[in-house]
């Protein structure tokens, strides 16, 4: 074969790719190869070029000119379209909200393999993707799965399966992920928490602290007793063992000593604390130490008022809240306010158990919709609060009522000020009727009634919860990247917060749970409290 031909068909390989095909190029190629045959034919030359040769050179030609037309076609808009990109779920036509802006977006398409948003879009560019499964969220509105940063599962070993029942009621109400606040069965919650996340049990997403930590004489069963500073060591020793997500410290028989020492200790190892504290303390001292948290309202109002100091000294405990209540001052609380936004501090006001708390005498709860949902055993524990608001009802003390309502007052101020409010329900056994899952809604509405925005309110939930952990780049939007924990509503939940409850598909990690599998996961806790 000449040199020149030669040279030619490398020159026509290099160009082959529609990318960057030069057409002109194979074209010159392609009429020099034929005409180099006819040279040949017309001269008899036959003889320089034997079959295979001739045979390489035709087949060449041929597959040239094939290319040539395909990628023309290519060009034209006629050719095969391009291989789509395959997920697990698509939804489609949604209308997503930004808990962050008070935004809604149209017209989305949101992309999901495993447990993770791959792609949010334009549906109008459905024909790019394709799916195992598909939802038509047209009407829908789409929002991060709610978190409730204030739940209990305990009882002791009898009431195990009690609440391992209660996990499905959380995804029933569209509460994808769940702050544990301790209890007396922690080998069992942690066991839950690695089944859910490695897919294998239905329900949320577990944060837990493992046992509390709490004085000589704890006031609930299974926490760890710490006294000095050999025990606080020892007790965080033993959490970090257990791998537990925080430290949640309570004001059993804890001095405020202990307390101190516990803050600083986890500090020093990079632990989040937060709790009950000991009315002997002070949250402002506790706060330069490195507290992270609080919860319910009770610390942040002693710091309010400017007779803490002297009615700590009586050693009054929780007598001294009526006074507290009494003589709060608003430039002192801003100034606390300031305190804990400077530092990050989040507090959980667990609005909602306080109102139910405060009208137990006032309310018959045995048509509750979600009483049958409760095991025997866990109703039984109800009996403590009941029998606590009778000596309080005996008493004509009005202090939880007053206390309440300052509660509510505060928390626009707080939220204004840039405190960090997440929203718990302080749901489980031994809270009387604050039900798993529903409470949630019932402390997003507290927080409405209080004052806040339905978009402020979402904000406590589903941004400052993961923000607590510093997984906010996991979670708390509906982005590329971020956890498939989301709610599928009904109705705007930035229009009206009960908008919350009205869910018609719950997306956790991935998994789709429509109505109807919402429906058997009710069922069968209702079934298992018959058994």
């Amino acid at each position: 074969m000449p040199a020149w031909l030669y040279r030619h068909l490398q020159a026509g390989y290099a160009h082959i790719g529609c990318q960057s095909l030069n057409y002109a190029y194979i074209r010159k190629s392609c009429v020099m190869y034929s005409g180099y045959i006819f040279l040949c034919a017309c001269t008899k030359r036959f003889c320089i070029l034997n079959f295979t040769s001739m045979t390489r050179i035709i087949l060449i030609c041929l597959g040239l000119a094939f290319i040539l037309g395909s990628c023309q076609r290519t060009k034209n808009g006629t050719a095969a379209r391009a291989e789509k990109e395959t997920y697990d779920l698509l939804l489609l036509n949604a209308t997503v909200v930004d808990v962050a802006s008070g935004s809604l977006t149209p017209g989305q398409l949101i992309a999901i393999s495993n447990d993770t948003i791959r792609m949010v879009d334009a549906t109008a560019n459905r024909d790019k993707y394709e799916a195992q499964q598909v939802i038509d969220a047209s009407g829908k509105y789409v929002m991060p799965g709610l978190w409730d940063m204030h739940v209990h599962f305990r009882g002791g070993d009898s009431l195990i399966a009690e609440n391992k029942n209660l996990l499905p009621l959380y995804l029933a109400y569209g509460v994808t992920t769940v702050r544990d606040a301790g209890g007396d069965i922690v080998p069992s919650v942690l066991s839950w928490r690695e089944q859910i996340k490695n897919g294998n049990l239905q329900g949320p997403t577990i944060f837990t602290p493992g046992p509390k930590l709490d004085g000589a004489a704890p006031a609930w069963a299974g926490s760890i007793e710490v006294v000095n500073a050999g025990d606080i060591e020892a007790a965080l020793d033993s959490l970090e063992k257990l791998q537990v997500d925080y430290v949640k410290m309570y004001d059993g028989s804890l001095t405020k000593e202990a307390f101190y020492g516990i803050i600083q200790a986890a500090e020093k190892r990079g632990m989040k604390t937060t709790g009950h504290m000991p009315l002997s303390a002070d949250i402002v001292q506790a706060i330069d130490y490195g507290l992270d948290g609080s919860e319910h309202m009770y610390y942040t109002l002693k710091a309010t008022s400017p007779l803490a100091d002297s009615l700590t000294k009586l050693n009054l405990g929780y007598g001294m809240m009526n006074q507290i209540v009494n003589s709060f001052d608003p430039q002192l609380a801003r100034e606390v306010y300031a305190k804990m936004k400077a530092n990050n501090v989040y507090i959980t006001p667990t609005l909602h158990i306080g109102k139910v708390l405060s009208e137990l005498l006032d309310t018959d709860h045995s048509r509750d919709t979600l009483l049958p949902y409760m095991g025997s055993g866990i109703q039984q524990t109800y009996q403590r609060r009941i029998e606590g608001a009778k000596r309080a009802g005996r008493s004509g003390s009005d202090a939880r009522q007053k206390m309440a309502q300052l509660n509510m007052d505060m928390i626009v101020p707080m939220y204004e000020a840039g405190v960090n409010i997440v929203a718990g329900s302080d749901a489980g056994p031994s809270n009387s009727y604050v039900y798993p899952g529903e409470s949630l809604h019932g402390e997003l509405q507290s927080l409405v009634k209080a004052g806040l925005s339905p978009q402020q309110a979402l904000v406590t939930s589903v941004i400052n919860g993961p923000k607590f952990f510093g997984l906010e780049n996991s979670y708390g939007s509906i982005e590329k990247g971020k956890v498939a924990d989301l709610l599928l509503l009904n109705a705007n939940p930035l229009q009206n917060i009960a908008n919350t409850s009205n869910i018609a598909v719950v997306v956790k990690g991935g998994r789709v749970h429509d109505q109807q599998a919402i429906n058997r996961m009710l069922q069968a806790v209702k079934a298992n409290n018959r058994k």
